[in-house]
């Protein structure tokens, strides 16, 4: 008996222990408490693995039932509801608004410092008839590579900026494009452009803030969520495209969503797939989007592997209202 009872404590302490932390986690992801000032360089990285603390949430729960901790397992129980709550639904397609305007096929590539294969991605434009496509980290080397390989037979106009390293981005598209003012302040270029569509004036913004994993990254980061358009900005319909660094487990992109968008993988149950981290590294997580207005119809959505990136490309196929 004398030995039972210190096992029995410290296995009620280590349940509760654990379910402290998951539950801790839950009501951070469901208060956004990462939006606060106080989360930086940490915090906010970490809320993008809530998908991994959701899907281990079985753990208190499972330690509080061998310890036979009540309480702790009440908590642990509906820790792993709220995670469900919240996350779930992004594996569900929702149906689609009612639109009957011209379809649209957008790609966005991050093609880690211009190291991935420009024929790849010619072949993908050419293969899925895409009319804009989003690059980030798209560097001299990579414009003269997109050359080479045709895209201009495919999407002969383009409002770029390449520069070495990540900060280069650029657009092309198969229809005249009219540049417009870049989203300013921020370190990586995001330029902007217009296009006409039957009539419907459509802006495109090649996305890609800094990750916010210090300081100026972090910085950069908020300043490009408070940049970027609003759904309904510029009496134009709004298209953003890129490498946002972000999941949607972060308030700030959630926030964005709030301004009258949707983002295209959520839209057709996908949330959870995995853009970066597949090939090189890890964990997965899903930080490159298509987000539109709430008014678009997505069609299809797909995420495809790009050799010599760490980036997946993204393919959302459109339908204006």
């Amino acid at each position: 008996m004398t030995e039972t009872l210190p096992r029995r404590r410290t296995g009620y302490r280590i349940a509760w222990a654990a379910a402290a932390l998951w539950g801790a986690w839950a009501i951070a992801r469901v208060s956004g408490a990462d939006r606060l000032p106080i989360v930086g360089g940490f915090g906010l990285p970490l809320t993008a693995l809530t998908p991994y603390a959701a899907a281990t949430s079985i753990v208190p729960l499972g330690l509080a039932l061998a310890a036979r901790n009540r309480w702790a397992a009440v908590v642990a129980a509906g820790t792993a509801a709220a995670f469900a709550l919240v996350l779930l639904p992004r594996a569900v397609a929702v149906t689609p608004p009612a639109a009957a305007g011209p379809q649209v096929r957008v790609l966005t590539a991050n093609l880690m410092f211009g190291r991935a294969d420009p024929a790849e991605v010619v072949k993908l434009v050419a293969e899925h008839d895409v009319d804009v496509l989003s690059v980030q980290e798209f560097t001299p080397d990579a414009q003269a590579a997109f050359r080479e390989n045709g895209l201009d037979r495919y999407l002969p106009y383009e409002v770029l900026a390449p520069q070495w390293g990540a900060e280069g981005s650029g657009l092309y598209s198969r229809h005249p494009l009219t540049e417009l003012p870049p989203i300013s302040g921020t370190t990586l270029h995001q330029p902007r452009a217009s296009l006409t569509l039957d009539g419907r004036t459509v802006h495109v913004t090649a996305v890609h803030p800094l990750p916010p994993i210090d300081p100026a990254g972090v910085a950069d980061w908020h300043r490009t969520y408070e940049s970027l358009p609003s759904a309904d900005a510029e009496g134009a319909v709004q298209i953003l495209a890129g490498d946002f660094n972000s999941t949607l487990d972060h308030a700030a992109f959630r926030g964005l969503l709030d301004r009258g968008y949707a983002d295209a993988a959520d839209s057709r149950g996908s949330g959870f797939t995995p853009t970066w981290g597949v090939t090189m590294m890890g964990p997965p997580l899903t930080l490159d989007h298509v987000v539109v207005p709430t008014s678009v119809a997505v069609r299809d959505y797909s995420v495809h592997t790009l050799d010599g990136s760490d980036h997946r490309a993204v393919l959302a196929v459109l339908r204006l209202p």
